[in-house]
């Protein structure tokens, strides 16, 4: 019986949806014990395969972004660096690890700069294809990377996917808006684009003694770009209900006000209930109610991933929205797949919701949301900008037709360079060895590491990505006190990582049940 696809109500047009998807991306390991895995791509993807969606939207696989493309954000010195450092040759980059904050939440694997090669060509290729009309909604979950700098890696983020991608959407539209539902703040993106009116990044995030420790409710932009930054604070376990009572009037206003020619949305998924490193209660209809909403208003659209460290939770709310994009709704019975054992026991697509205390009171909520409207009421409306020619590019050729394609004669040999560049790899589907459990290779904790740089700087909270520490029910005050007449939080050790709670009920569980992933046991996190 094949798998279920409902169509959705009400779309009157079917999208054009551009899906991106690099079967070389789930070959990369972070390391021993590390939340962060590209395997969690490749099970959305069999999943997306699975349940038929490559009927409804074309796959890509893009070229990665070189050096030259990685430069138009990022400093010269910082990818020159990434391109250079390996596992093998790290101790001879000491003093620019620490200058580039890699070595402890951003570790050195190898394949590191074709890893972010491959998440940024998918997300500029995605922006590009939309600035050409060739798509209406673009797909990259390998992108989402939201926290790396200019000069410096940052929450398992080096090379800044979304901003390459929304500077290729700024060479044909005149404002991009950008919005961010990734529990953690959306900080890489807000500090590139602080001082203009191009871009308005829009954050709905967890705040509060948490990482990145920004996103204060008061931060709005500077200069020509003030009012253009919008921050939405949350606290602890907000459901899908008060979630969607700020997001949609929220975003409602913005679309009036700002008028964007195109739209990115970063779709972390660690504000799923359950998450080993997020603290919301959003099931899998909650968060891919935004991804809906936001398609509604039929604007160019560029979704990429971002955050998530529960993989089967991760893959399920992936491929769902896929299917939302697609224009179909995927059914609750989960396909046969690769990784069909990950989704045990009851083997459905719903993420559903803990009975996690929602700590967001409707009067804080109430109170925010009109101190947001107010910072937006200030914009007076959509800026003009003054357009200019679009300056050519190397991935102009990539996405444009070539006009003498047609009068190629279908019987002729092709290149094999060109037949082996759109080969997909036999082991694309193989089976993954980087869970830790159930036989599997690898069991060390992530902090029993040798790491080099253990300095961080990370703003007044001080905290890690992966240290979350104990920040339930905190929340920042509507008029919050003067940056400096507090003492700032103090760092969280990282001797307490979250990705130790864990392992050890999770080892137990491996023995009484058939082999499975560290993913498929109860997470500590107050997962149901």
């Amino acid at each position: 019986m094949p798998p279920e696809m409902t169509p959705i109500d009400g779309e009157s047009q079917r999208k054009r949806v551009c899906y991106f998807f690099d079967s070389d991306v789930s070959g990369f390991h972070y390391g021993p014990g590390h939340p962060m895995k590209p395997t969690r791509i490749r099970m959305c993807h069999s999943l997306v395969m699975n349940y038929g969606l490559y009927k409804r939207m074309e796959i890509f696989r893009a070229k990665p972004a070189t050096k030259r493309e990685m430069t138009q954000f990022h400093s010269d010195e910082y990818v020159d660096f990434l391109s250079k450092i390996t596992p093998s040759n790290m101790n001879s980059f000491i003093k620019e690890q620490h200058k580039y904050n890699v070595g402890d939440d951003c570790p050195v694997f190898d394949g590191l700069f074709d890893y972010c090669a491959i998440s940024a060509g998918g997300s500029m290729e995605g922006a590009a294809r939309l600035s050409r009309d060739k798509c209406d909604i673009a797909v990259n979950w390998a992108g989402g990377l939201h926290h790396a700098k200019k000069s410096e890696a940052s929450g398992f983020c080096y090379v800044n996917d979304i901003v390459l991608g929304i500077l290729e959407l700024l060479r044909y539209h005149t404002r991009v808006l950008y919005i961010d539902i990734d529990v953690h703040h959306g900080d890489g993106v807000e500090e590139a684009f602080y001082t203009t009116d191009r871009v308005m990044t829009v954050s709905f995030h967890k705040y509060g003694e948490y990482f990145p420790g920004t996103g204060e409710l008061r931060d709005v932009g500077i200069g020509k770009g003030k009012y253009y930054a919008l921050n939405f604070p949350l606290r602890d376990g907000v459901t899908n209900e008060n979630y969607q009572s700020v997001f949609e009037p929220v975003m409602r206003q913005v679309m009036e006000s700002y008028d964007p020619g195109a739209v990115v949305l970063q779709c972390g998924t660690d504000s799923l209930s359950g998450d080993k490193l997020g603290c919301f209660n959003l099931s899998m209809r909650g968060h891919a109610n935004c991804v809906q909403f936001i398609k509604s208003f039929n604007k160019p659209l560029l979704l990429v991933g971002g955050g998530g460290y529960t993989m089967r939770n991760v893959s399920r709310c992936w491929a769902y929205e896929t299917g939302l994009a697609a224009g179909v709704e995927l059914g609750k019975e989960i396909p046969m797949n690769e990784y069909y054992e990950y989704f045990g026991p009851d083997y459905e697509l719903d993420v559903k919701a803990s009975n996690m205390d929602d700590m967001n009171s409707p009067e804080y909520l109430e109170r925010v949301k009109g101190i947001v409207l107010d910072h937006l009421r200030q914009v007076g409306g959509p800026p003009s900008v003054q357009m200019q020619d679009v300056p050519r590019l190397p991935i102009d050729d990539i996405v444009e037709d070539d006009p003498d394609e047609d009068m190629v004669d279908p019987n002729d040999r092709r290149p094999m360079r060109l037949l082996d560049s759109r080969r997909q790899n036999d082991g694309e589907f193989s089976d993954s060895d980087d869970e830790g459990e159930g036989g599997r290779r690898d069991h060390a904790s992530n902090k029993d590491r040798d790491t080099v740089g253990t300095g961080r700087r990370f703003g007044a909270a001080a905290v890690g990505i992966m240290s979350t520490g104990t920040t339930h029910g905190v929340g920042p005050s509507v008029a919050p006190p003067v940056a400096g007449s507090s003492a700032a939080p103090p760092a969280v050790s990282s001797e307490q990582s979250d990705m130790d709670v864990d392992e050890v009920p999770l080892a137990q569980a491996a023995k009484a049940k058939a082999p499975s992933s560290k993913a498929n046991g109860t997470a500590a996190s107050g997962e149901t």
